[in-house]
């Protein structure tokens, strides 16, 4: 199966980091590339992709405005991960009523958009011919679209335990430092510590220093 897409995005050299990426993924072709809201449509218009890479903040109209064009009746049944800057609740709450598979804040890792578009090559597979699917089968799909990237983990590191530190972070709403990861999720700061820098290091958290009268103190959020 080969999964064509359309990558969005005002700035150029995004879009052609974008594109790269999603060549570098067995099963997966650009189709075409858009800069502009009324460029996406027509691209989705003219190719048909299976799949759209929708940046939110483009010239003319909302990447939000497009995608609620293109889930019109009528319209091809592309599917849409959007990837933004956009970090306010708004916009993510109204990407996902929209329809939107999942939101991918820049910048990201390749290996980021690996997974969700590795994930959603499996969803495909998984659903072509298929007439009924059970609950576990569902959240299953979506749990791959929407999880925290686990592959690759260094040596010693566990799923579980990242994703302890993960809805840590998720649950939280605000940054922290080390040593209140480790508090709430009952693991030792040393723990903490080598998920937080792993995170930090592939880029899925967003870490800060709050200065004070010693050393700079690491913070830690979920973006």
């Amino acid at each position: 199966m080969s999964l064509r897409v359309v990558v969005v995005d005002d700035d150029f050299r995004l879009t052609a980091l974008h594109r790269a990426y999603v060549e570098r993924v067995e099963g997966f072709e650009v189709v075409a590339e858009a800069h502009s809201g009324a460029a996406a449509l027509t691209a989705v218009e003219k190719t048909e992709p299976d799949l759209l890479l929708l940046d939110i903040y483009l010239p003319d109209i909302s990447g939000l405005e497009v995608l609620r064009r293109i889930r019109q009746p009528g319209r091809a049944q592309t599917d849409v991960v959007v990837i933004t800057a956009a970090r306010d609740a708004a916009s993510v709450r109204t990407s996902l009523q929209g329809g939107s598979l999942t939101y991918l804040m820049k910048p990201f890792t390749f290996a980021r958009l690996q997974e969700v578009l590795e994930a959603y090559r499996s969803m495909r597979l998984r659903l072509a011919g298929a007439e009924e699917v059970t609950q576990t089968e569902v959240d299953e799909l979506y749990a791959a679209l929407r999880s925290a990237p686990r592959r690759d983990l260094p040596k010693g590191h566990s799923p579980q335990t990242l994703g302890l530190i993960v809805e840590t972070l998720r649950a939280s709403g605000e940054d922290l430092s080390c040593e209140e990861v480790a508090q709430r999720a009952g693991l030792s700061r040393a723990t903490a510590q080598r998920y937080l820098s792993h995170l930090a290091r592939i880029g899925r958290v967003e870490l800060s220093l709050r200065y004070g009268g010693g050393r700079p103190e690491h913070r830690y959020r979920w973006p």
